[in-house]
């Protein structure tokens, strides 16, 4: 009897350890993640390019090397992540102007219901964009709480298109900029990719004063679920899916 009940306090201990160590390496992650961002938003004031540089190897040292990395253990060694080629014409700094009226998402291939095979099953959003207050369907099932803040209106050279800006309700709150476009389920993950995520200190930066955010699309990343479906990723609504290709930032391959 006393030696089981010595096991379970060593077992208690273990688990206990591994919790401590798994909330450090977390902390660590984001941490690093904040700094980067960091390091973006200055050099990005004169050298956009060698920003995105910076931003591009840590990024892949983090999915390779640390053990908060969304790439499953067993893939990290040989993981490489793919990028489209930098293009300057799609850094955009965009005023945030009110909602208004929602408007009609326009029409893109597969756009609909997500299908996540084996994870959540096939997803559909209804009428999610009404409404200043919006549940996100999440890839492993369930909702988030977002709030619809603003909107912005990016000068795209085939014409301009309007997405939808977030605050995260729950969580540590902050902006969210999910989007969609006709790249998905090709070149890149099918639900799409973030442009920002502050509540993960993915942010680009912006000017208070004139009410704009800088929106550079060559920093686009595919969420945590793009590389393991054990991640829950809030996926992009209707209102921020845009009928043209983005092809900057990552890709699957």
């Amino acid at each position: 009897m006393s030696g089981d009940a010595g096991h379970g306090a060593a077992s208690e201990a273990t688990d206990a350890s591994g919790e401590v160590a798994a909330t450090l390496t977390l902390a660590d992650w984001r941490r690093t993640i904040g700094s980067l961002y960091a390091d973006v938003r200055r050099i990005s004031a004169t050298d956009p390019a060698a920003a995105l540089d910076r931003w591009r190897a840590v990024r892949e040292h983090l999915f390779r090397e640390h053990p908060q990395s969304p790439v499953p253990a067993d893939r990290r060694a040989d993981f490489r992540a793919h990028h489209y080629p930098h293009d300057p014409a799609l850094r955009f700094d965009v005023r945030v102007e009110p909602l208004g009226e929602p408007e009609a998402p326009p029409a893109v291939a597969g756009a609909g219901a997500l299908d996540f095979g084996s994870g959540a099953g096939a997803l559909d959003f209804g009428s999610a964009g009404a409404g200043l207050a919006i549940d996100l369907p999440v890839s492993a099932g369930g909702v988030m709480s977002f709030r619809r803040f603003g909107a912005v209106r990016i000068p795209f050279p085939d014409g301009a298109r309007r997405l939808e800006v977030y605050w995260m309700e729950g969580y540590a709150g902050g902006l969210f900029l999910p989007f969609r476009d006709a790249t998905n389920g090709t070149e890149t993950y099918g639900a799409g990719r973030y442009l920002l995520d502050a509540a993960k200190s993915a942010d680009l930066g912006g000017d208070l004063q004139a009410g704009t955010l800088i929106l550079d699309f060559n920093f686009a990343f595919q969420p945590s679920c793009a590389f393991d479906p054990k991640w829950a990723c809030p996926l992009a609504p209707p209102s921020n899916r845009l009928n043209l290709p983005i092809r900057a930032g990552e890709r699957l391959t």
